[in-house]
């Protein structure tokens, strides 16, 4: 079985197609690159730039390439003896897209539609109004205004009717086109002969329609009957319209009849009866928190959720991507927000069956090199594991990335560069207490509908038992509320077949119940443990077997609520609200840490090659808040939590004149101010091309911040004015034409900042290459990226460049390497020396796959005054041996100009294990030898030698 050894993301869209990932396989294959990494490529909404609103699962996406573009480009793969993992969306479907057709036939059929049981839809909501029906909150403003305002209009086509809003088309249940199909075969009769053909068949049509089965029908044999005749009868409408000229244009004025006038607010009274009688009610896109009656994705109205627990929807979702699994074509998975799943655990069995029995090499011994390549977008919170039952390989990677980005954090700072954080910001509220009200406000503003339905299921479940009855709605809703705040992660994993909840998921309900608890001193305590007994399957005396089915259907459900809520409430809200150190602030990350041991990174290390050896290395992906090196800039700040202090006191009086006071709070305030300091500190480029280009990133950014911290302004009700004053402060920021005191403190500040985050960017990729894992390389980051949050992180790259830069590297000496690499450090801007190592080091990993993907982690232990300075670890496999150095905290609080590297490393020594023999060591970065020095037994190799010409270094016995 095909797995990769290392990885390149690519963001497929109309702007970058199949035949342009194509002509860059020799460029990948010169890098180093085993494996493409792919954003979906299934048919998307028109125009979408990243893939995840699917419309058509069965289908390419036409704005990527056609099946000829996309299969040559495989076979290509393939040919180089590379391979391609698809990214791939089992969770939900764009619906506002009229191409879907699976929604389409649901909104035209309702609960009698052959897909209704593709989508979560609760066809029985407590809004009597909505039984029955799918609420669609997609107008932009009241229902009534929308209307006779004519943005709703009817309209026929090829023998059906449509009700349109703007480009977004919804059919007409048929059985209703009678409401407009009689009033027409009335006006007409007085024109017509009666015995007219026209007339006689267009009464046959309506009498048809008056005997179709019912949308809410579930009978099977009444659902085929409905669909078989309302075909018929939309051939037999589409000859009598397109037969008869005066049909069809007595037929178009009543359409517009129908339409109603502006002036006339009661010509619109048959349109909206007609509406009120379809398997939908369109309204207002604010009512959507309330009274949404499907999952979604999140709080995305857009992208409804699917039922992928069903055989018959899973494979259709599959059909297309287990075909070009069996031809060979498709060598790989990444799950997408495997969390919104009803049982991960089930998916992923069922797909790697479907996979394994498509695939041509049916060895499967159960082990994990026989199972086919297939990795999660998992979010591990804390101490959390990936569930070591599930055929997997691994996550996407965010768990290597917070670990990696916490060891250039220098953890002796923590107090001094926190408090800094709480006096300029009045920031006192400690990170826990505001994750539980951001995740609260989001039950409140986004996802109070599912936090209803949840409350009255539970309401449900309380009237089983006498211990319980005496609970009442409004109260269980309050504690499901605080039950969920308190959740530590994004869900946990009960299956239906369980008997007991053990493990983590023990854990993690219990640790949320109790703080719930907590926090709640004046509430029952019963009515916390009534919650604890249903989620952990304890269930009271005397239950019947449906009783019980309906806990667990809670349980189930509960779990796919805690996922959404908690993204939310974590990385778009509490992540924009609280950042002493901005580079903590990442997916999966928790910016109350400061740091972790060295100690602690080989613990994870180790662990990562016993468990999961095949989970991606990530340092950047599509959905990063900033970029690894924006990151490994940031980071620095915590080496020197004094002058980070001086600075923004002194920029914080140099800019207080340009403020400005919006509806009485001063904008920014200085929380935000805080952020935008260490935002332009991130993302501050190289060389100065294109200042309104930077400002305008730098703005899009922070009003984005503003948005998502939703304190000052927000996505649903954006503050234009206070944006503004945030845009305005910018400008006066980064003005340049006047002399600019800010800018001369910043620049002259960050510029030992800048070096410093170049040594750790390089550190950073020689350690996810080296490390246990696959690494995996998001497109461009090859080079220096200092990118943002999307859309930011989604620019185009110039690969021409990059291939231009790739190739000027042939024909270098070994002798010129050193001098060469000196070079480039010296001008670090173009990011060369950056793709050096990586192309480097990719090409050694991919000669020793073996020792890379099954080789022992050995750490090894740092003596001398630098030791904390140093992170070293070996790889062994049989005889192969690799020795991994790299260096992090240059910057001295005394000095800010100065770097440590290379010259103070002094009497640092780096200790090789005890049982290898005489070894002499080559750093293939360098091209240098190396004899380790033999002292009382032990053989070391000098910190001061191997880190002479890179801050890092990586040495392979030769």
């Amino acid at each position: 079985m095909r797995h990769p050894i290392s990885t390149y993301r690519f963001q497929f869209n109309s702007s970058f197609t199949f035949q342009q990932a194509e002509s860059l396989l020799d460029y990948l294959g010169l890098l180093g690159i085993t494996d493409i990494y792919s954003s979906p490529i299934l048919q998307a909404r028109k125009d979408s730039v990243h893939g995840y609103d699917c419309i058509d699962p069965t289908t390419l996406n036409k704005d990527i390439g056609t099946e000829e573009d996309f299969n040559k480009m495989a076979d290509a793969l393939k040919e180089k003896g590379m391979g391609l993992i698809v990214d791939i969306v089992p969770n939900h479907m764009c619906i506002t897209d009229s191409l879907n057709l699976w929604w389409m036939d649901v909104l035209e059929n309702g609960p009698s539609s052959k897909f209704s049981k593709y989508f979560d839809i609760n066809w029985k909501p407590t809004k009597a109004e909505l039984k029955n029906k799918v609420l669609l909150p997609f107008l932009g403003d009241q229902y009534g205004r929308v209307i006779e305002n004519q943005e709703i209009q009817l309209s026929y086509q090829d023998g059906a009717f449509f009700s349109n809003y703007y480009d977004y088309r919804l059919p007409l249940a048929p059985k209703t086109w009678v409401l407009i199909l009689e009033p027409l075969l009335n006006k007409i009769k007085s024109q017509i002969p009666q015995s007219e053909p026209h007339l006689r068949e267009l009464e046959s049509i309506v009498t048809a329609l008056n005997h179709l089965p019912d949308r809410t029908e579930k009978d099977v044999v009444k659902m085929e009957e409905r669909y078989r005749e309302k075909d018929i009868i939309k051939d037999r409408l589409s000859k009598l319209i397109n037969g008869n000229t005066q049909l069809a244009k007595v037929l178009q004025n009543e359409i517009r009849s129908i339409n109603g006038s502006k002036d006339n607010p009661h010509s619109f009274n048959r349109l909206e009866e007609l509406l009120r009688e379809q398997a939908y009610r369109l309204s207002f896109w604010r009512v959507a928190a309330d009274e949404i009656n499907y999952r979604r994705f999140f709080d995305i109205n857009d992208l409804a959720a699917i039922r992928v627990e069903e055989p018959e929807v899973f494979e259709g979702l599959h059909r297309w991507v287990l075909e070009k699994v069996k031809q060979g074509r498709i060598t790989g998975f990444r799950i997408d927000h495997v969390d919104g799943l009803f049982s991960p655990q089930v998916y992923l069995e069922d797909l790697q069956r479907h996979c394994l029995d498509h695939y041509s090499n049916k060895n499967n011994d159960g082990s994990k090199d026989s199972l086919f390549y297939v990795v999660v977008e998992k979010i591990l919170e804390g101490k959390e594991e990936l569930k070591t039952s599930w055929p997997i390989f691994g996550t996407t990677g965010y768990d290597f990335m917070n670990t990696l980005n916490e060891l250039f954090i220098h953890q002796d700072n923590r107090k001094l560069f926190q408090n800094t954080y709480r006096n300029f910001t009045g920031q006192n509220i400690k990170f826990n207490d505001l994750l539980c009200s951001s995740k609260k406000f989001i039950m409140l503003v986004s996802n109070a509908s599912e936090l209803t339905v949840l409350a009255h299921k539970l309401d449900t479940i309380s009237e089983q038992h006498r211990y319980s009855r005496d609970f009442t709605l409004d109260s269980l809703k309050f504690v499901l509320r605080e039950v969920i705040a308190c959740f530590p992660v994004y869900r946990s994993y009960t299956t239906y077949d369980n008997e007991k909840v053990d493990g983590e998921d023990r854990e993690h309900i219990e640790y949320a119940i109790h703080s719930a608890k907590q926090r709640n001193l004046s509430t029952d305590p019963s009515l916390f443990d009534f919650v604890g007994d249903v989620l952990l399957m304890q269930d009271p005396p005397g239950l019947n077997s449906s009783q019980i089915t309906e806990r667990r259907e809670f349980v189930m459900r509960f779990q796919q609520i805690t996922g959404p809520i908690m993204a939310k409430g974590l990385e778009d809200t509490a992540f924009y609200r609280y950042f002493p150190l901005a580079s903590q602030n990442e997916v999966g990350g928790n910016p109350d840490h400061f740091g972790i041991p060295l100690e602690e990174f080989h613990r994870r290390s180790i662990q990562r090659q016993m468990k999961w050896p095949g989970t991606l290395n990530a340092t950047t992906t599509h959905d990063t808040k900033r970029s690894e090196d924006v990151r490994a800039r940031i980071n620095v700040l915590s080496e020197i939590p004094a002058q980070w202090h001086n600075a923004l006191t002194h920029w914080h009086s140099l800019n207080a004149d340009k403020k400005k006071t919006i509806d009485g709070i001063e904008a920014p305030d200085s929380n935000e101010e805080y952020l935008l300091y260490q935002t332009l500190i991130g993302t501050w480029p190289y060389s100065k091309k294109n200042d309104q280009e930077y400002e305008e990133r730098i703005g899009g950014y922070m009003v984005k911040a503003l948005r998502e911290a939703k304190n000052h302004s927000s996505w649903l009700r954006p503050n234009e004015s206070y944006e503004k004053a945030i845009l305005d402060f910018i400008n006066d920021l980064l003005n340049n034409n006047l002399k600019n005191k800010f800018l001369e403190s910043f620049e002259s500040f960050i510029e030992p900042i800048i070096k410093a985050g170049i040594l750790n960017s390089l550190c950073q990729t020689v350690l996810k290459v080296t490390s246990p894992g696959i690494p995996d390389f998001y497109q461009g980051t090859e080079v220096w990226n200092l990118s943002l949050v999307d859309p930011d992180n989604r620019r185009p790259v110039d690969y021409d460049h990059l291939r231009g830069l790739l190739t000027s590297f042939d024909g270098i000496e070994d002798d010129d390497v050193c001098r060469n690499i000196n070079e480039m450090i010296s001008r670090p801007e173009d990011g060369k020396i950056k793709l050096y190592v990586t192309k480097t080091l990719l090409q050694l990993r991919r000669r020793e796959k073996e020792l890379f993907v099954k080789g022992k982690y050995i750490p090894l232990t740092v003596t001398g005054p630098n030791k904390k300075q140093v992170c070293a670890f070996a790889r062994e496999c049989e005889e192969k041996k690799v020795v991994v150095v790299v260096s992090r905290f240059y910057l001295e609080e005394k000095s800010q100009t100065k770097l440590t590297l290379p010259k103070d490393w002094g009497d640092t020594f780096i200790q090789l294990p005890m049982e290898w023999e005489k070894v002499k060591m080559r750093d293939v970065l360098t091209k240098t030898s190396f004899e380790p020095e033999s002292n009382k037994g032990e053989k070391n190799l000098s910190a001061a030698l191997v880190l002479n010409t890179l801050p890092a270094a990586v040495l392979e016995n030769i």
